[in-house]
């Protein structure tokens, strides 16, 4: 018996390469990969990287979906299925929109797979595969084999689980859909014997909040300290009320934290209900906290609720410049399925698309929704032009001084490595054709 994992990609231009910082190996086919018996031949397909043989000898082709690869992944499972392969979806997509998933599968994995996958496996063997298995976010005490990623290329930096979910409930967040506005906590050993095990110097903890669970990440950090490595996560601004803990990541290694400061603007943070990101105070002062320790901010801006305005953009392209952040990302809102702003959006009938991830013509970086104050275009034209002033040589230059200042002097090439190519890439994303028939493309 075999198992073929593929992973799709968001799109291509004709002629062009692939992302070059959408390339991150993927955790999650090395978990399954880990999940699946040994005496259960196994082989990958990264749609990124490589073109995919639709004539592999395989017995069960495994498909995981992200909102932005559905369309593509749904093209791959239905040419495996007209060579007669059962095909297995799973995935953040597949879960929140099992339904339409389950129209072009033989099966649908929702939830986590760890609780699932092996009785999955089973009534495939039996030749009883069942429609739909329900996952959970329980962990199994594997080490995800990366063995699977072998002779791929992908960014020098390996991806680390320590938790699923946040506690929060963001409007536009699907993560927080998910999980239910839930945090769950890995087992610590599980995490430091992985962190022990990986092949690179540089980890990236992919928790969308790793300090939800102050406990837990505390005492993650004072065990990872003697590890003596260099990482980077994500987390929320509320990490700056807590000198103990700040003190506490950078001695573990963090050198970078990912920061969604989403808005600036009080109304569009109650709108997102996130307004309790205002009641933790001054923002300047909190950005110089964390940066006081040591530690740089990856700052993510979302633009598109009903407060932003074109000036929105303005004040807060101040901001990131005034705090010389690491790097900074300036999105639009994305209505994703299941979530409270598609909802809500659709309520109030300013969908573009119903089904955005599903439109033959929808491109990365267009709107999928009318804006309150200006046109979809406008929009998606302001993102790129905050994109390019934020990557322009000086504020780069400027950037680069004050982020070597905190970090350190191991983690230097880092910054120019990342925010000269992200600079690059800024055109590069724009208007990327999500899904299509990709498969005659270069990679």
């Amino acid at each position: 018996m075999k198992i073929t994992f593929i992973l799709p990609a968001i799109g291509k231009k004709p002629g062009k390469k692939y992302i070059g910082t959408w390339k991150m190996e993927p955790l999650t086919i090395s978990i399954l990969g880990a999940l699946t018996p040994p005496e259960i031949e196994t082989g990958f397909f990264d749609d990124r990287i490589e073109l995919i043989d639709y004539n592999d000898r395989t017995d069960l082709v495994v498909i995981t979906l992200e909102t932005y690869t559905a369309m593509r992944g749904y093209d791959i499972a239905a040419k495996f299925r007209a060579r007669g392969k059962k095909v297995v979806l799973g995935g953040y997509h597949a879960t929140l929109v099992p339904e339409e998933a389950a129209c072009y599968a033989d099966c649908v994995i929702t939830g986590n797979a760890e609780a699932v996958w092996e009785t999955m496996l089973a009534d495939f063997a039996r030749g009883e595969l069942q429609k739909r298995y329900i996952g959970s976010p329980c962990y199994k005490h594997i080490l995800p084999d990366r063995r699977i990623l072998t002779g791929k290329k992908y960014l020098p930096i390996s991806l680390v689980e320590t938790g699923r979910g946040c506690g929060h409930s963001c409007e536009f967040c699907a993560i927080s859909a998910y999980y239910g506005c839930r945090y769950h906590p890995k087992p610590q050993q599980d995490i430091l014997n992985e962190l022990a095990s990986t092949q690179h110097k540089y980890h990236f903890l992919v928790d969308d909040n790793l300090i939800a669970n102050r406990r837990h990440a505390m005492s993650l950090f004072q065990k990872m300290r003697p590890l003596g490595i260099k990482w980077a996560g994500q987390g929320t601004l509320a990490m700056a009320k807590d000198p103990e803990m700040l003190r506490a990541m950078k001695r573990s290694g963090c050198e970078v934290i990912l920061i969604g400061f989403e808005s600036l603007n009080n109304v569009s943070l109650e709108q997102m209900n996130k307004s309790w990101e205002h009641a933790l105070g001054e923002r300047d002062e909190l950005v110089k906290r964390i940066h006081d320790a040591g530690i740089g901010i990856y700052a993510t801006f979302v633009f598109g609720f009903d407060g932003d305005t074109k000036r929105t953009f303005g004040q807060t392209m101040q901001f990131a410049k005034r705090h010389s952040f690491y790097t900074a990302a300036f999105n639009h809102l994305l209505p994703f399925p299941g979530t409270a702003t598609y909802a809500r959006l659709k309520a109030e009938n300013r969908l573009i698309y119903d089904k955005w991830w599903l439109e033959r013509d929808y491109r990365y970086g267009d709107l999928a929704f009318a804006p309150k104050h200006m046109s979809a275009g406008e929009m998606s034209g302001l993102c790129r032009q905050a994109r390019r002033e934020f990557a322009a040589a000086p504020t780069v230059l400027r950037r680069g001084i004050a982020a070597m200042s905190r970090s350190s002097p191991p983690v230097w090439g880092l910054f120019w490595a990342m925010n000269l190519r992200l600079g690059e890439e800024i055109d590069q994303k724009m208007h990327v054709p999500i899904g299509g028939d990709l498969d005659e493309l270069p990679k």
